[in-house]
């Protein structure tokens, strides 16, 4: 799942953007309010992590200029002004949630989990197709109640796909979810990726819709009629 995290302050920054990537997020860091709403405008980021006082453009004026161009990127507040008034202006701004710095990490993934699930119509935390279930803050995947090994990418694919369950994505859009900045993308990785969850989770669940890219299917396929 990749993210934007917008922090002015370096130590802060540095260590949100160490632990959130344990936490199994993809994080691009930012530091001025200019560069955040450039890259909101330019990337389909999962969601983002907004500082208020930033420079170069206030975190608020971000969020607005977002809204107004309708992007519908969930984001979070994370700021120092602990105020209502402040709290109340930035979520009438169009941020989905709010947070109060010092934030504990483990509830910053919580509720960043959370506005993702929202954001896809998901209400359960643990998103599940045929007989496939996926536990994103214990990042584990069982299948018919047994557990499934995947490395980090393909936990991250699948989880995307589950997100996304009946929609066709293309393989630009979930290269962008799965690597953030500087990270080297091989032309055949996605493929090679989708070969490997066939391989651990069976042939019916990804479909690939050709000269478009995949679909992960809810439901089992109907067998064809004799």
């Amino acid at each position: 799942m990749r993210i934007l995290l917008v922090e002015d302050d370096f130590l802060l920054g540095d260590g949100l953007r160490a632990g959130l990537r344990q936490l199994g997020f993809q994080v691009d860091w930012v530091r001025d309010g200019e560069a955040a709403e450039r890259e909101l405008r330019a990337q389909p980021y999962a969601a983002a992590v907004l500082d208020l006082g930033l420079p170069r453009k206030d975190g608020l004026a971000v969020l607005a200029a977002i809204r107004q161009a309708h992007i519908p990127t969930p984001v979070l507040v994370l700021t120092a002004r602990d105020t209502v008034p402040e709290r109340i202006r930035g979520l009438d701004s169009g941020a989905d949630d709010y947070v109060v710095k010092p934030v504990d990490l483990h509830e910053l993934a919580a509720r960043l989990r959370a506005l993702v699930r929202r954001a896809h119509g998901q209400l359960q935390e643990c998103l599940s197709a045929q007989n496939v279930v996926l536990d994103p803050a214990a990042r584990t995947v069982h299948q018919a109640g047994q557990p499934v090994n995947l490395s980090t990418r393909e936990f991250d694919l699948l989880q995307t796909f589950l997100l996304s369950a009946g929609r066709v994505l293309s393989r630009e859009h979930l290269e962008q979810q799965l690597y953030s900045w500087g990270q080297e993308v091989e032309s055949n990785t996605i493929e090679v990726h989708v070969h490997n969850l066939r391989k651990k989770l069976g042939n019916t669940l990804i479909h690939t819709v050709r000269g478009v890219g995949y679909m992960l299917l809810r439901e089992t396929p109907a067998p064809p009629a004799p």
